[in-house]
């Protein structure tokens, strides 16, 4: 079912932009901006949450209820859950893409190692795979490189001798910037505060998270996270919603003072 779903049709998608682009790196590159289209709806929803969800940490009313509870956690939570409910707002709508992206990461590490196959018994087995109107003959096997990187393989770029991870470092950077442009930025979250500590969690760990993926399995999931991360902050400014403060907490209000 999983392969019938998920990793069948990526295989025949990226066989067929690789069929058109003759290289199996622009054909993932393309392949990810395809998944972004896609899933822009997702992307709206969670800049649109997150502006709700910016704007209610600001709002007095939420402030009131911050003073009033301040020495009652439990009581606070409860509170703030409420007019969660009340005012229509979804403290996990942030996490919402990146739940989507899941099956989208594990089922794109599967077809890459699929359908970059050497051995005759995993080409055969590809070959059943492939969609009746896709020439597979003419495309398998496929050429695994690109640039530096063999795409099936973990990425490193030998420099004076050492094995260096540009990739797994351009995506632990574009996943921090990503996340810290979607989140609200609420330098006087309450500490009970369930939404900022989830955030706040959101962007330490899944940089890191991210990276690991990237820093061990197929450098064609890296190029997938860069290039993704990419077009995300690329959508994200296009909707009009990039905030450098989120980032450069002094970047506004230096520029206010002069």
């Amino acid at each position: 079912m999983w392969d019938t779903i998920i990793v069948n049709p990526m295989i025949n998608i990226l066989l067929l932009i690789y069929n058109f682009v003759s290289d199996f790196g622009i054909a993932i590159i393309l392949f990810t901006i395809l998944i972004r289209l896609v899933t822009h709806p997702l992307m709206a929803k969670q800049i649109k949450g997150a502006a709700a969800m910016q704007e209610f940490q600001n709002s007095d009313k939420w402030k009131a209820v911050q003073k009033k509870y301040k020495d009652d956690k439990e009581k606070l939570a409860q509170e703030q859950m409420a007019l969660y409910k009340e005012l229509g707002i979804s403290p996990f709508d942030s996490c919402l893409p990146m739940l989507i992206q899941l099956p989208v990461i594990f089922g794109l590490y599967q077809a890459l190692i699929k359908a970059l196959a050497v051995t005759p018994l995993n080409l055969l087995n590809l070959s059943t795979r492939i969609y009746p109107w896709i020439n597979g003959s003419d495309l398998i096997p496929l050429d695994s490189t690109f640039l530096w990187m063999n795409l099936s393989q973990p990425e490193r770029l030998n420099i004076f001798g050492f094995g260096v991870p540009i990739l797994t470092i351009l995506v632990v950077i574009t996943t921090f910037l990503q996340q810290k442009m979607m989140t609200p930025a609420n330098p006087n979250a309450s500490p009970t505060d369930q939404s900022a500590q989830m955030s706040k969690m959101m962007n330490i760990y899944m940089p890191l998270f991210m990276g690991y993926i990237a820093l061990t399995l197929a450098s064609g999931l890296a190029i997938y996270f860069v290039v993704s991360n990419l077009v995300g902050i690329g959508q994200y400014a296009a909707l009009g919603k990039l905030n450098w403060r989120n980032i450069i907490p002094s970047f506004g209000t230096n520029k206010s003072k002069k």
